[in-house]
């Protein structure tokens, strides 16, 4: 299985699920993903943007894959691990996934019709930047820093996570 640090001990059950390294990580990760995809990927057709929402969620549930796949490749350098820890191992990512889905879920909106789909990608991108301002926080918050140093943490997460999706999307 993966070794993916205990979750602190304070806390709700929820947030120390949450806390998880993995879930954190993952959930940062997806939110970029969704907004690098979107960029790289979206049309102004109602029917592209659901084209778009599969792509998004294949190639989040297969860098996911990849993801564990990397993981169980290096924890085979530390120990001997079976079938069944190694199926944990790569299904363990599942937390990019989901990070992923808020993306999917409005492009697929927009496809379908159950909202605009011109500009869907200007509030999926702000979506996905309020989502990383909240991990930060979140995260900031769950080790233990104050509530004014947890908003400017979660602030410079949001705006480093700006750069990346800015970096992201020029490269497409």
């Amino acid at each position: 299985m993966a070794n993916h640090s205990a979750p602190p001990t304070a806390g709700t059950p929820l947030q120390r699920f949450l806390a998880r390294p993995h879930v954190v990580v993952g959930g940062v990760y997806g939110a970029v993903l969704g907004s690098s995809m979107t960029a790289a990927l979206t049309k102004e057709a109602a029917g592209d943007r659901r084209y778009d929402a599969t792509w998004l969620l294949i190639t989040a549930v297969v860098t996911a894959a990849a993801h564990g796949y990397a993981h169980l490749i290096a924890t085979r350098a530390q120990r001997r691990i079976g079938a069944q820890a190694a199926v944990h191992t790569v299904v363990d990512e599942w937390p990019l996934t989901v990070g992923a889905l808020p993306s999917v879920v409005l492009l697929f909106g927009a496809g379908v019709g159950w909202w605009g789909s011109r500009g869907i990608e200007y509030v999926t991108f702000a979506v996905n930047i309020v989502l990383l301002f909240g991990w930060g926080l979140f995260a900031a918050r769950t080790g233990g820093r104050t509530w004014l140093s947890a908003l400017f943490i979660g602030v410079g997460d949001a705006l480093l996570g700006l750069v990346v999706v800015l970096a992201n999307a020029l490269v497409k």
